[in-house]
């Protein structure tokens, strides 16, 4: 099994309520992904983060195996998700490895 986390910030200049908004339909978009996409054995995005962290958005998702991954990556609904999220989150950071 593969774990793939990415964590984002909010792009600057939305107000609150836009980066609430822009969050929840992220969460909706990539979470809907687990119903398109083959190989996805749980796929979770949070957007209620607590006041210590520096981050605002994170997805938390596990594949079956790399390859798994890499068709994830590449597949066009991901990567039609994947305009939106770039149009209102920066600062990505991601982190993958072998369960």
């Amino acid at each position: 099994m593969v774990r793939h986390i990415v964590i984002w910030n909010f792009k600057e200049g939305l107000s609150e309520e836009e980066n609430r908004q822009n969050a929840l339909t992220v969460k909706k978009e990539l979470e809907n992904l687990t119903s398109v996409i083959e190989g996805i054995v749980e796929l979770k995005v949070y957007v209620d983060a607590l006041p210590s962290s520096n981050r605002n958005v994170i997805l938390n998702s596990l594949f079956v195996d790399e390859k798994a991954l890499s068709e994830y990556q590449i597949h066009p609904e991901h990567k039609r998700v994947g305009l939106f999220v770039r149009e209102v989150l920066q600062d990505r950071a991601c982190m993958d490895y072998v369960e």
